[in-house]
């Protein structure tokens, strides 16, 4: 974001080996000084024509191949359009038959000096899209991304029309579709809280009998937070003060609802009473942007109380949460106590975030950080865990860090952070480029793509990128004139001024706090670092290594850290020795006048443990899905994730049995719609809209005996993506019970495919070392012998046994022993599990009762 409010500066094997090590330590010498070598004017015209070209290739796939569903599918070369492709979940509720992708990018175009192509999209928008769909959207979302767009495109075209070299002919249509669009979200804001639904219906509202929502009782954060820039704007610039005072209602309430002795807030809200659902606080998903418009919302609306709020909740968030370079979660009610061992890719906007409140070390630190985490794994995973292994590995094409990035590079001026956003768009051509597009990265451990390009890749990624390597003057108006919506659409910083305030604007009284320099005042970077272009280097050196990636080859007994031990407590340390990290004060170890004057606030520590070496990949002990009913008995056979909480597979000795049937809703993250015809079963439930371990408490006392999560990813299979462990919510899962396993959606899509083409399909859960299939131990020769009971034999005893292991089959006269030839043909009927023909038993009668065996799939185990 630029707005005026905030100050930006101008301006022998041996010798090999050896030679070897040489060249790479040169290499990455040269490496390190072309990250801190200035850029010419050349190269950044040379490679902001590039970003130029790559925005080309994305929009103008979409326009050719997409256009006008709302997203490109840039492996398939064909648009998205809901209910014609498989459904992905909580991702579809984007999409809402109104060309998302193009009203996204709008105002893309103007940043980018396309005036032709913007002025041929805004008519394309007017003639072509719809907003009374009826299809069910997401409310955040279609607030950032289309009301946003609508908004940022108008302010874009009412700047040119003003100007009087384009859009002469623009009568304010944009704005319009923005207050229609506005008012079909209004219902969402109908509960007894204020916060708004989820999801509503475009066309029918919420409550609607026809709207297919209103059954939601839960929200996330962000998700009732991040309205207050969108529907002010429109407040300010339609006229009509209702937009704004719903969206200041949900704040407020936000703002109640935080812990007062943290000043924290949760993930999850329940919509209808307040109730916190979820209680880990972070700076990622689900809560980010709440924080990002608390703080803008102070400088597009000119309003001292969002400002205020930000104050308090960043305080918080640096003494509880933040734990430079790591951004924890932790429980909002007991904040010293980190509630996981990962971090998610959406907190990487939070350094930029920083620089706007001016605290510009930690930011510089935490961003340090994330470009390591990307060194190693070419993008940021969606998810990764402290010791910066991959978590989840999917990378949707996210724009966080290049804002970050760039946020950096206005404040510093230092050139590094040119190079790094120069290895992002290298990184983007080299590994998401394809010929109709870029596609998400499906995993960053094989780079196999998926058949995905979300809106925000165009409406954030180029803006960013773009905008990193100009000079104000390079641009079509002023940036600073501007602030960023957390869609990166622009909005005007003059409505604070030059539109009134929604009238009964009576925000509360400010509370007193402890004040800091920034508190109120322009973060200015010559008060900050005068004429010291060292001053981001020394921070990022301390972070250079931080995963190991480029480290010299040379090791160090003792490695120093740099720990911030906020109100002189012990967090950092307790949270390290929670990693099994044992940490002692050098001043403990007799080493402190080796490391120079202690700074105030921070302790210099050294590794006294060994950390257990570990492989780069935490193995994960695969698990099975078997479908044993007709017609697949045991012949199909599907590879499963496990749980770290729930039953343990391993342990049960012959798995668990049960017939299947699908979740109503499929994501189960609200109430449980076919209890009755869950329970005694075995539940499938699609992954996504809320964590695996508030699905499986859901369905366990809705009776389920399991539960078996498919991915809501397209195209994942275990095949070409890493087996992982699904982990819980930062909450007790003690009391969850029952076996839970995954499944990638190809093999997902099995299952449910079986279930559609059969009433009943019974499946086993088990450990893949005890597939049924499997060729039992044998037992041993022995002996069998076939002979006829002679007359009266039976009655009188069993005189004249063969000696030794001998087992005779004794048959009384008048049976018929079945000969050899037809033995044959009827072993032939006789399968085993996993499809290999058996024979059956030699001397077996027409009359006796079928031979099972222990591993029958129509037997009980």
């Amino acid at each position: 974001m630029g707005a005026k409010l905030f100050c930006w500066p101008q301006g022998s094997p041996g010798i090999a080996m050896l030679l070897r090590a040489l060249l790479l330590t040169g290499l990455l010498s040269w490496a390190n000084g072309q990250e801190g070598q200035a850029m010419l004017p050349e190269e950044k015209s040379q490679i902001r024509d590039q970003i130029v070209e790559m925005f080309d290739h994305a929009y103008g796939s979409y326009m050719k191949y997409a256009y006008p569903a709302d997203e490109l599918m840039p492996l398939s070369c064909r648009g998205r359009v809901r209910g014609l492709e498989p459904n992905r979940g909580d991702i579809d509720d984007s999409l809402g038959k109104f060309s998302l992708t193009l009203i996204d990018t709008l105002d893309t175009l103007v940043v980018l000096n396309k005036l032709d192509e913007f002025e041929d999209a805004v008519r394309r928008t007017l003639r072509d899209v719809r907003l009374d769909n009826d299809v069910v959207v997401s409310v955040f979302e279609t607030n950032i991304r289309v009301l946003g767009g609508l908004l940022g495109a108008h302010t874009m075209a009412d700047m040119l029309r003003q100007r009087g070299e384009r859009m002469q002919w623009y009568g304010d249509e944009l704005l319009h579709m923005a207050k229609e669009l506005g008012h079909r979200l209004l219902p969402a804001f109908n509960t007894t809280s204020g916060l708004p639904y989820p999801r509503v219906n475009l066309r029918y509202g919420v409550l609607n009998p026809l709207s297919r929502t209103g059954t939601e009782s839960d929200t996330c954060t962000a998700c009732a937070g991040t309205m207050i820039l969108e529907f002010a704007a429109l407040s300010r610039l339609s006229g009509e003060a209702v937009f704004e005072e719903n969206a200041r209602k949900a704040l407020d309430v936000l703002w109640e609802k935080r812990q007062r002795g943290s000043d924290l807030v949760g993930t999850v809200i329940n919509i209808h009473n307040g109730d916190w659902v979820r209680r880990d606080s972070g700076v990622g998903a689900g809560i980010d942007s709440y924080y990002e418009y608390l703080m803008k919302a102070y400088v597009l609306l000119g309003d001292n109380v969002y400002l205020e709020r930000f104050n308090t909740h960043y305080r918080a968030i640096m003494k509880y949460i933040s734990q430079p370079p790591l951004l924890l979660n932790v429980h909002m009610h007991n904040p010293t106590v980190s509630v996981r061992s990962w971090m998610d890719s959406l907190l990487a906007f939070f350094p930029g975030l920083q620089v706007l409140r001016g605290d510009l070390k930690p930011a510089i630190e935490t961003h340090e950080m994330l470009y390591q985490v990307t060194k190693q794994h070419k993008f940021l995973p969606e998810a990764f865990t402290t010791e910066f292994r991959v978590h989840w590995g999917q990378h949707p094409l996210r724009p966080e860090f290049a804002e970050s990035t760039y946020y950096l590079y206005k404040a510093t001026g230092d050139p590094y952070y040119l190079r790094v956003g120069q290895s992002i768009v290298e990184k983007l051509n080299a590994h998401a480029r394809v010929p109709c597009g870029f596609a998400a990265v499906q995993d960053v451990r094989t780079g196999a793509h998926e058949d995905r390009m979300d809106s925000f890749f165009l409406a954030e990624m180029f803006k960013y990128l773009y905008l990193l390597f100009s000079e104000k003057n390079q641009l079509h108006f002023d940036i600073d004139d501007y602030i960023f919506t957390t869609e990166a659409h622009l909005l005007p910083v003059s409505l604070s001024t030059s539109q009134p305030p929604c009238r009964g604007n009576n925000t509360e009284a400010a509370t007193a706090v402890e004040e800091d320099l920034f508190t109120y005042t322009c973060p200015s970077t010559q008060t900050l670092f005068p004429n010291n272009p060292s001053f981001a280097k020394t921070i990022r050196d301390s972070y250079k290594y931080l995963t190991g990636v480029g480290r010299a080859f040379h090791a160090s007994p003792v490695r120093g850290i740099d720990l911030p031990l906020h109100d002189h407590s012990m967090e950092p340390v307790e949270f390290l020795r929670s990693m099994g990290v044992s940490l002692t004060p050098l001043s403990e170890a007799g080493t402190t006048e080796a490391w120079g004057e202690v700074h105030k606030g921070v302790y210099r520590v050294k590794l006294v443990a060994e950390v257990t070496q570990t492989t780069e990949e935490e193995e994960v002990e695969p698990l099975l899905v078997q479908l044993i009913s007709p017609p697949f008995l045991g012949r199909t056979v599907l590879t499963a994730g496990p749980a770290k909480f729930g039953m343990d597979l391993t342990k049960q000795e012959h798995g668990v049995k049960g017939s299947i049937v699908k979740t109503s809703p499929y994501t189960a993250c609200g109430p449980i719609e076919n209890a009755e015809e869950l329970s005694g079963h075995i539940a499938l439930a699609q992954r996504g809209d809320c964590m695996f371990a508030a699905k499986a408490h859901r369905l366990q006392e809705a009776g389920a005996i399991g539960v078996i999560f498919i991915d809501h990813r397209e195209g994942s299979n275990s095949a070409e993506t890493p087996l992982f462990q699904m982990v819980g919510d930062g909450g007790s899962t003690a009391d969850i019970t029952i076996p839970l396993v995954f499944l990638f959606s190809q093999e997902g899509a099995l299952l449910t495919s079986a279930l559609e083409d059969h009433s009943n399909v019974d499946v086993l859960m088990l450990p893949k070392e005890r597939r049924l299939d499997k060729a039992e131990k044998p037992l041993g020769k022995m002996n069998i012998k076939f002979r006829l009971a002679e007359e009266g034999e039976l009655e009188d005893g069993e005189e004249g046994e063969a000696r030794g292991p001998t087992l005779q089959f004794v048959l009384e006269k008048g049976e018929v022993v079945l000969e050899e030839e037809e033995y044959k043909q009827q072993g032939d009927s006789c399968l085993t599990p996993g499809d290999d023909h058996m024979q059956c038993s030699y001397g077996q009668t027409v009359t006796s009762p079928p031979f099972h065996s222990p591993n029958d799939p129509n037997t009980d185990p």
